[in-house]
């Protein structure tokens, strides 16, 4: 379909008629469907596309008509007013309709074109026969349908309306029904000539959707911008095989499988998601591995002149500060700017406030907050925030709420569904009582614990135990230097409680080397890495194992913004 043009239409269309005289039942429905989303992206091929379909239909085979009228329904909506006459081939085959979606678009096209069908009411009524056994999609269809109808000619079609409406609101248990039903009931009781310009009214032309994608897809699409996902039009799952590997190493101690590994060649190469790796090392293989050891040395015990007069220890690097964004603009808060972010502090999950006075006379001096409900469950620890000295018009101030996590906060995630990011929260600004939302997306590092190193031993016995449908995997590229070198990118990571547990060069590919990580959220969730750079290339693959997965993206969408991250 998205090669089709008008330069090969003709050889495209009787490709897809043989198709569609095909025994695969599933691919003649595709075949069908397919000569209608020509017609829908093609305005000049319409009508040869329409004759095609037309000619199917004479074949009088069920599944064929079915979808061939499905594509009708489209083509109708796509050109309004310009292929009715073929409405009554449609209607001569009512009786071969028995799949709720082909009913439901063949009811669309009587209601819509009642006017031109000189039995339209009649149609309806062999379909109201069975309005209680029918699928709710049909249901709602024939509502419709036989409103349209009542409008166009009340004075034939006064009892089936009556009728229909009766089912609708007394008969059903489909609230949707129901609802629809008492609405129409209630224009047309009102005032017919409203219920005239609702149900009547123009409906908008639909659009070649063609090149159009998912919005999930095309959010996992662009987080994967350079890669093969972006020519597939694929999320890499979908096409990426994990090779296995035997366990090596002489105590049994290798990953069964450790990742994709860079092969030898340009940055191109690198990216290409088909990579397997070949390699096939120990990660505890001595001869290139250097282990992270967490744990710092005892200090020395007693005081004395060591005390006195000792190096004094060193001081811990500063925690890292929240990456801001502006959620909230001044004139959808009564002139105040608002800039949010998440970090830890003091081993606390913390939201940071930049409060940004820019046009409020009155200065703010005290803040209510609350948040809704959210995958993290959680909740603010205090309700109020305090602006000690209050913020003038001109000023600006952060301030810091302490997240706790409240199990009754927690939404559950749908099962197959990545968990989503993103937290509503509710201010009011006490002295005003103007009440302002925002939203804005969790960063999960926020919540990785000080506890989050794991033991060798534990990580590969936990790294193997994890099936591979939980593992998730990313390119990450156009990185900064500091990036690209695992002594830097290990220092940077364990500031975020994000903990180096063994690296080691990829065997028979010169200048790579693969770093494993682990982090464990204050909630119990634990997530492991595997890192591998490939020496003078900007990039890093990342794979990531855990048994929440629906966590996992969120987990991973930390390591590659912190690698990203300056």
């Amino acid at each position: 379909i998205k090669l089709v043009s008008e330069r090969n239409i003709d050889q495209v269309l009787l490709e897809l008629k043989e198709y569609a005289t095909e025994v695969d039942v599933d691919f003649v429905r595709k075949s069908v469907s397919a000569i209608g989303r020509c017609a829908v992206k093609l305005e000049r091929a319409a009508e040869r596309c329409i004759g095609v379909l037309l000619e199917l239909i004479q074949t009088k085979v069920n599944y064929v008509v079915q979808e061939s009228v499905i594509v009708i329904k489209d083509i109708f909506r796509r050109y309004p007013n310009r292929y009715e006459s073929i409405i009554a081939t449609l209607c001569d085959n009512l009786d071969t309709l028995d799949e709720p979606q082909a009913k439901a678009s063949m009811i669309w096209i009587i209601g819509e074109y009642a006017e031109r069908i000189d039995n339209a009411d009649e149609l309806l009524d062999t379909f109201l026969e069975t309005f209680e056994e029918e699928d709710p999609a049909v249901q709602l269809q024939l509502l419709t349908a036989t409103v349209k109808c009542f409008l166009k000619n009340p004075e034939e079609t006064q009892d089936m309306v009556q009728r229909v409406l009766d089912l609708a609101t007394e008969e059903s248990d489909n609230p949707d029904l129901r609802d629809r039903g008492f609405i129409y009931w209630r224009l047309l009781s009102t005032d017919p000539e409203a219920a005239k310009l609702v149900v009547l009214g123009d409906k908008p032309v639909i659009e070649d959707d063609t090149f159009r994608l998912e919005p999930n897809l095309l959010n996992v699409l662009v987080g994967q911008i350079a890669t093969l996902s972006s020519i597939y039009h694929k999320p890499p799952e979908a096409f990426v095989v994990r090779a296995k590997r035997s366990p090596m190493g002489d105590g049994g101690l290798g990953l069964g499988d450790v990742g994709d590994e860079i092969e030898e060649g340009d940055e191109e190469e690198y990216e290409d998601e088909n990579d397997v790796n070949e390699g096939g090392g120990d990660l505890l293989d001595m001869g290139g591995l250097s282990v992270n050891d967490n744990a710092a040395p005892a200090p020395a015990a007693g005081g004395g002149m060591d005390d006195l007069f000792g190096a004094a220890p060193a001081s811990s690097p500063p925690e890292p500060e929240a990456r801001m964004s502006k959620v909230c603009a001044p004139e959808k808060s009564g002139g105040i700017e608002l800039w949010a972010g998440f970090c830890q502090k003091n081993g606390a999950a913390q939201l940071v406030l930049d409060v940004r006075n820019v046009s409020s006379n009155v200065p703010v001096s005290n803040l209510a907050i609350q948040l809704n409900k959210n995958a993290f469950g959680l909740s603010p620890g205090n309700q109020q925030v305090v602006c000690n000295p209050p913020i003038p018009m001109g000023g600006s101030g952060k301030h810091s709420v302490e997240l706790i996590s409240n199990p009754n906060m927690i939404v559950q995630v749908p099962a197959g569904q990545p968990a989503s990011p993103q937290i509503q929260v509710a201010i009011k600004n006490m002295t005003t009582g103007l009440v302002f939302y925002f939203a804005a997306n969790f960063a999960l590092e926020a919540l990785f614990s000080a506890e989050g190193a794991l033991e060798r031993a534990a990580f590969i016995e936990s790294w193997k135990s994890i099936d591979d449908k939980k593992e998730l995997y990313g390119t990450v590229s156009d990185l900064p230097p500091a990036s690209t070198d695992i002594d830097a990118v290990a220092a940077k990571f364990k500031n975020h409680r994000i903990f180096l547990i063994a690296r080691r060069p990829v065997p028979n590919a010169e200048g790579q080397e693969v770093a494993y990580f682990s982090m464990k959220t204050t909630t119990g969730m634990v997530f492991m890495a595997e890192l591998t750079f490939k020496k003078g290339v900007n990039a890093a693959k990342v794979c990531l194992k855990t048994e929440n997965i629906a966590y996992g993206v969120q987990a991973k969408v930390a390591l590659e913004t912190l690698l990203r991250y300056q």
